[in-house]
């Protein structure tokens, strides 16, 4: 049997070895270097870079002006994007699983089909008010999204036929399958047919928002602000609403599951 005399010089020897393995491996995985990555967006005009579907998984790009690339159907994974401006960029397609998002810009970006499930926005378990992207007045049609949001801004964004939640939901395996999206802002937004189902949404804003035929079945909605949206097919079967408001609200007649507590609303 070999000595133990040392083990923990030897150990930490080993776990260094392992940790230069793992970023070694990571970097082959993808089709770029974050220095290649870099580079690229550091000479180029806005617009120009087109980096569609490639592997940009695990790498540290944060802080980067992505100066409105294409990046449609790119791979993601757990790529370090804190800091960076994606504002008009084109992720079309593009997988955002397990991503760091902490302050990154997406404004006016193109998400289309999308994935951005579980990603790494906080630093703790506390929110914290400068932590969170901006994802107003992106396009996210069709956009699957699942995890810790709480507090984001979705205002003006185009949520058409959304969905906040693992796909489907019975293959979600992590101890709460909700996503947390209380005091989101969704102001201006367009739902339509969008999946907000047993989520936490309390405090969340829906002002004018476009809600038609969106699904909010068992969500937590206390204290949630829907004045002057349109809920008209919406279905609220089982939600909290309790505290929620309703002034101006339209399609109240045509929706499932408010009545009689929002129709008895000022």
């Amino acid at each position: 049997m070999p000595s133990l005399k040392g083990s923990g010089s030897h150990l930490a020897l080993y776990s260094a070895v392992f940790m230069s393995s793992i970023t070694l491996a990571a970097e082959q995985a993808s089709d770029m270097t974050a220095r290649e990555v870099t580079a690229m967006l550091f000479d180029a005009q806005a617009g120009t870079v087109n980096l569609s579907g490639r592997n940009l998984s695990n790498l540290d790009l944060s802080g980067l002006d992505f100066k409105k690339a294409r990046l449609s159907n790119a791979d993601l994974f757990g790529t370090d994007l804190a800091d960076s401006n994606l504002r008009e960029a084109d992720l079309a397609g593009a997988r955002l699983d397990r991503t760091t998002l902490t302050r990154t810009r997406f404004t006016g970006a193109d998400l289309t089909g999308a994935k951005i499930l579980r990603p790494n926005i906080f630093a703790s378990l506390d929110v914290t008010f400068t932590e969170q992207p901006d994802f107003s007045n992106a396009r996210m049609v069709g956009a699957k999204l699942a995890g810790r949001f709480e507090r984001v801004s979705f205002a003006g964004t185009d949520l058409t036929n959304a969905v906040f939640a693992a796909v489907p939901r019975q293959n979600e395996t992590l101890i709460s399958p909700r996503s947390e999206l209380a005091n989101c802002d969704f102001s201006g937004a367009k739902l339509q047919n969008a999946d907000l189902g047993f989520n936490d949404l309390r405090f969340a804003r829906f002002v004018n928002a476009d809600l038609r035929g969106a699904s909010f079945v068992e969500a937590n909605l206390e204290g949630a602000n829907f004045s002057g949206a349109d809920v008209s097919g919406a279905d609220f079967t089982n939600a909290r609403i309790s505290d929620a408001q309703f002034e101006g609200t339209t399609g109240l007649d045509f929706a499932n599951g408010l009545h009689p507590f929002a129709n008895d609303k000022p």
